[in-house]
């Protein structure tokens, strides 16, 4: 599998608990949750990615919304996590800990020397 298919697998398997994890400590809209995806190298490819994520997101009863008036421009829809939400991101955390320590182990001393 060539480097670029790998990282699209890998992003498409966390991206959905990043969205929640920057969800956390506060109310945030779409475009300002594009703005922090694409800061962090590789884990927002397109924004198109985003929108139906959170839509699907909103479905499954992790984020409610709410509409706020801007000082400039129409009103921006901001997301924020519901209780579900809130357990689905400490769920993952804890298990990609568990889960990243493991594959950490076996790169460091099952793997073997590199050749």
């Amino acid at each position: 599998m060539p480097i670029e298919g790998l990282a699209t697998q890998l992003r498409k398997g966390v991206i959905e608990y990043c969205v929640l994890a920057m969800l956390r400590n506060t109310p945030r809209y779409g475009g300002e949750l594009i703005q922090l995806m694409r800061s962090q190298d590789g884990l927002l490819t397109s924004e198109g990615t985003i929108y139906p994520l959170l839509s699907r997101m909103r479905a499954d009863g992790l984020v409610d919304t709410e509409w706020r008036e801007t000082p400039r421009g129409s009103p921006r829809r901001y997301y924020r996590l519901t209780k579900a939400g809130q357990q689905a991101v400490s769920d993952f955390q804890r298990e990609w800990v568990r889960f990243r320590a493991t594959v950490d182990h076996v790169f460091v001393h099952e793997g073997g020397p590199q050749g």
